[in-house]
């Protein structure tokens, strides 16, 4: 077959078109084989640059003077920002103007193209795909989405069924037992009636055997009874009862079932933010190295935050006081939550404030300045764990007041703007109960919680698809069951939860493959963690003491 009628021939010169090239003009912009150099520079042209192939393009082009054709441009003014060759800048135009190469100014330019381009490529570009990837699945989720609006709303219908039916069945009864007491005041007076009636029919047939008796005895023995048959007994009168129909008020009818919301739309600037760039990516150290111990002082340490890279806040149970600690290990300073309960779990905005769950007013709480403001006021739900977003959002689990649902909402201030609750399938995606909930966002902005009461981490991405659940990794060491307690993510993306029934922390990748256990700090009973900007983490144990620990080289 001849090479030249395949799709994968290779380069051939441009001139003879058969030979493979091996060499090329740089400032032609032509592929040459050897033999045929000669007969390309056979003009003379004294701007020829033959190069070997793989070095083509590699020298500069420089543009011709458009005053002096002979010239090329090697100078360039930075007054009038443009090219100049040599004649045109001693010239009187451009006189004690500033100029520099043509050369040091295109390495300029080509230093700012670069940094665009690696900004298109590695930021920008990405950015937009995964804006598009998003509304993709915003617009995939719709169908779902109303789904379970229109399903809400006709379960929500069918309970008013059942209470009309009951209401209905109440009175039906009602009516029916109005019946029956009619009925027996009827018969009871139908009853005495018979038994007077029944006299009057004996009392006939007596008086016709008097009349065709010819006995005097008996008729002298007659004693007249019409006078007591003539006083009529009491006529015995029973309304029925009467229904009185409510007229139907659509309109509050309408707003007795509820009220849907009008469809919003807004524009939030800061709605998206830009990938950020590449990391050097640090890798993990063999053994983990302890750095140092602080004692709070309390007896069930639950959750750890950072303020800081020197500050720490800690909540324990059942204390409603949640305590600041510098990294030195003194006490700097203590909160008491409003209501003095204990909080379900803290968390801190980017403004350095504190927030916290409080399970007896189903509320979140924010503290500035030494105030507290309530953010969040649920109804029928109680705030579990919660976490602030990349984006200043605040991700809050939750449970069902009866306990057997749960769910994680994103709130913006205090409107809700997201539900996480089923699976593509309309499963639930966390257990139903009242169990630790855990929640951290990923630098890829996938949402880790971990669920104790299921014994798995349970990862969706920012729009709620569940990517994977991590169930544990088998150990010959690690042999309990994995319940999941704290969970925090660092800069290389990576998901470090706490494995308290085996005094362990368990290391992730971004896509949920198990990678090393953090085992040899002399851990007891992990619980809440959570990592510092450069990326230390910080352990709670569940008997008081947090641990700062190196996990990265």
């Amino acid at each position: 077959m001849d090479p030249r009628l395949s799709v994968q021939d290779v380069i051939r010169c441009d001139l003879c078109e058969t030979a493979i090239v091996q060499m090329y003009c740089d400032f032609c912009h032509v592929n040459l084989c050897k033999p045929c150099i000669g007969e390309h520079i056979s003009d003379d042209y004294e701007k020829h640059k033959i190069v070997p192939f793989q070095q083509r393009k590699s020298t500069l082009i420089y543009p011709k003077c458009a005053t002096h054709q002979a010239k090329t441009c090697d100078i360039y003014c930075k007054e009038c920002d443009i090219p100049l060759c040599s004649i045109c800048a001693i010239s009187d135009s451009h006189k004690k103007h500033k100029w520099s190469t043509l050369f040091e100014t295109y390495n300029l330019k080509r230093e700012t193209i670069e940094k665009d381009l690696e900004e298109l490529e590695n930021r920008i570009s990405p950015t937009y795909k995964e804006i598009v990837t998003d509304t993709e699945t915003q617009i995939a989720n719709l169908d779902r989405e109303y789904g379970e609006l229109t399903t809400a709303l006709k379960q929500h219908g069918e309970e008013w069924h059942r209470e009309i039916d009951i209401i209905v069945n109440k009175l039906t009864a009602e009516i029916t037992e109005m019946k029956n007491k009619h009925l027996d005041i009827l018969k009871k007076h139908l009853d005495e009636i018979k038994k007077i009636q029944s006299v009057i029919e004996h009392t006939l047939l007596h008086l016709k055997n008097v009349v065709e008796s010819n006995e005097i005895s008996t008729a002298m023995e007659f004693s007249s009874k019409d006078k007591d048959f003539s006083k009529l007994p009491p006529r015995v009168l029973v309304s029925l009862p009467t229904f009185t129909p409510k007229v139907i008020d659509r309109e509050q009818l309408y707003m007795l079932i509820g009220s849907l919301t009008p469809l919003s739309t807004t524009t939030e600037e800061n709605g998206y933010t830009l990938k950020k760039p590449k990391t050097a990516t640090r890798e993990l150290l063999e053994e983990s190295e302890l750095i140092t111990t602080i004692n709070t002082g309390y007896k069930y340490l639950c959750c750890v935050i950072c303020l800081s890279e020197e500050e720490i806040w800690t909540s324990a149970h059942p204390d409603s006081e949640i305590k600041c600690f510098c990294i030195q290990g003194s006490h700097i300073k203590k909160i008491k939550t409003a209501t003095g309960e204990r909080p379900n779990d803290i968390a801190v905005t980017k403004d350095g404030d504190l927030v916290y769950a409080d399970w007896k007013t189903r509320s979140v709480n924010k503290v500035k300045n030494g105030q507290t403001e309530e953010v969040i006021r649920l109804q029928g739900w109680v705030p579990c764990n919660l976490c602030v977003t990349s984006s200043g959002d605040l991700l809050v689990t939750m449970h069902s007041d009866d306990e057997t649902q749960s769910k994680l909402v994103r709130f913006s201030g205090s409107a809700e703007k997201q539900t996480i609750k089923f699976d593509d399938e309309g499963k639930p995606l966390y257990s139903g109960n009242n169990t630790i909930k855990y929640i951290n966002e990923n630098r890829n902005l996938d949402i880790c919680v971990a669920d104790c009461g299921a014994g798995a981490l349970v990862v969706v991405n920012q729009t709620g698809k569940l990517r994977f659940r991590y169930t544990g990794h088998l150990s010959a060491t690690k042999n309990k069951p994995f319940e999941p307690r704290g969970i925090t993510t660092d800069s290389q993306g990576q998901i470090l939860t706490a494995d308290s029934n085996n005094h362990c922390i368990h290391i992730l990748d971004q896509n949920g493959q198990f990678l090393r256990f953090i085992d040899n700090c002399d851990l007891k009973n992990p619980w809440g963690v959570c990592v510092d900007k450069n990326d230390n983490l910080f352990v709670a144990e569940f008997k008081g003491n947090v641990k700062k620990i190196k996990y990265l080289l």
